[in-house]
């Protein structure tokens, strides 16, 4: 196999230090892109549904799932029994990103990088940061989920189109989903198997159950499914029994990784113990954001804010989104957890707070003219709409004093909400955070401050934004080193 060196550096306390010597090869780990022509095309199920097969004959998979989502990525986590990793041409760097890929991938037999929406979709009408970008970038072959629902022969036209609009995307294959009789798949797969030259791998009939069962934010989260690891089991087997799985496996492409795995580049341990509120409530999380403080030398504490009874002795608490309103009356049920979170933050913990985490820290949520108590850090009343309030990519530059980020940087985030403000007495110029791109808190501006608590509606990702956990973890040292 042919291989080249290269170097690896390490950066610690502002001095250059190069580490070792590791060689590159061509290994045996294979993968490719799952994409689909649209939102709701299919290839969730056939992403989820061919890593959990794949994992199931014995095989190391890791999933990847293009763009700024959660829930996939919990999804295809649990298919494959190992963390799904995120890929954002938008908030990343290419060069990270493509250096992310590559260490993840390190070890795996196969990776599986689900797209989003439409092949060619974009930001802009040149198809900017869309899935058949992210393949190029990557150097990986796709393979195309088509819904045949209520078509034919049309459906050779619209792969056909996919081939000859960007003739560098290496479309390898094709998945039919939504399939009614084996008239209505032999005739696609003659169709398209003619016109396009490219073999049909698979033909998924229409399901009889629902098996991501959709809600108000999409796709329901496996931690809040019941029935989440026998949908598992039932796609596996409906993979295997309708995907040609070795011929898939066949068209993947070889991955350049790291050989041998390098040791993991982690300080030592700082001794600081950094909750995370992890529940049904609180889910959205980076496996990325969770790694970069680890590697920062945290201890993470996971915590359940549904049955907790307090806060254990922590020298930082990390908030991320989820669906704190579905759990509203759980979580205003545990008066003694919600009264430990508000003494902690008064008493000066370093607290981060996204989305769902700040509004877990407001006053109160209204749902249905019943009115839940939070914790009431912050004097908010927020309420929930029926539309979305923000949605897609952001960009805030930090304008006020806040403990974690400093005056002047730039970030680039995402939001997704359909939570509204009810009631706050605050003024927009206290938020410490300019909007220049999305909606924020209020009036273009996002990020409410107290002691050592930021709370914001915005996310961020670790490979983005490095400064997030380098500045967390800064204050929650001093923090520390106080106590």
């Amino acid at each position: 196999m042919a291989g080249c060196s290269i170097e690896l550096f390490c950066f610690k306390e502002k001095n250059l230090i190069i580490i070792t010597e590791i060689n590159v090869e061509m290994m045996q780990t294979t993968g490719l892109v799952i994409a689909g022509l649209a939102g709701g095309s299919g290839k969730s199920v056939v992403s989820v549904g061919l890593t959990a097969a794949l994992a199931r004959q014995g095989k190391r998979v890791v999933p990847f799932k293009k763009g700024p989502d959660y829930i996939d990525a919990g999804w295809l986590k649990l298919a494959a029994g190992a963390n799904c990793y995120n890929l954002d041409p938008y908030l990343m760097d290419e060069e990270v990103m493509r250096r992310s890929f590559l260490t993840h991938a390190t070890g795996a037999d196969r990776v599986i990088v689900e797209g989003n929406r439409g092949l060619y979709d974009g930001v802009n009408p040149q198809g900017g940061y869309s899935t058949a970008e992210l393949a190029l970038s990557l150097n990986m072959p796709v393979l195309l989920v088509v819904n045949c629902t209520k078509t034919t022969r049309t459906v050779a036209a619209m792969v056909l189109g996919c081939q000859k609009l960007d003739e560098r995307v290496d479309i390898r294959g094709v998945v039919l989903n939504q399939i009614g009789t084996e008239r209505h798949r032999l005739i696609v797969t003659q169709a398209v198997e003619t016109y396009t030259g490219l073999p049909v791998l698979g033909a998924v009939p229409r399901m009889k159950r629902d098996i991501f069962p959709m809600r108000h934010l999409g796709v329901t989260p496996h931690q809040e499914y019941e029935g989440s690891m026998a949908a598992m089991d039932y796609l596996a087997a409906t993979m295997t029994e309708h995907l040609d799985v070795p011929r898939i496996e066949g068209i993947m492409a070889a991955i350049p990784v790291l050989s041998p795995i390098p040791k993991k580049l982690t300080q030592e341990p700082t001794g600081l113990r950094i909750g995370v509120l992890m529940d049904s409530s609180f889910q959205f999380y980076y496996a990325e954001n969770l790694e970069a403080l680890e590697r920062l030398g945290a201890e993470l504490i996971m915590i359940n804010a549904l049955t907790a009874s307090a806060l254990p002795v922590l020298d930082g608490l990390y908030i991320g989104g989820g669906f704190p309103e579905t759990n509203a009356r759980q979580l205003a049920a545990n008066i003694s957890f919600r009264q430990s979170v508000k003494q902690a933050a008064e008493a000066g913990l370093p607290i981060y707070a996204e989305c769902g985490g700040l509004i877990y820290l407001g006053e109160s949520i209204v749902m249905d003219n019943q009115e839940y108590p939070l914790t009431g850090i912050f004097p908010i009343r927020f309420g929930m709409a029926q539309k979305p309030q923000a949605h897609g990519y952001s960009v805030f530059e930090v304008a006020g004093a806040n403990p974690f980020y400093r005056q002047g940087t730039e970030v680039k985030g995402h939001e997704f909400r359909y939570s509204t403000i009810l009631d706050w007495q605050g003024r927009p110029e206290e938020l410490v955070l300019q909007m220049t791109r999305g909606q924020g808190f209020m009036a273009g501006r996002d990020g409410l401050t107290m002691n050592n608590v930021l709370a914001l509606y915005t996310h961020v990702h670790a490979y983005g934004t490095p400064q997030w956990a380098a500045g967390f973890m800064a204050r929650c040292r001093d923090r520390q080193e106080r106590r």
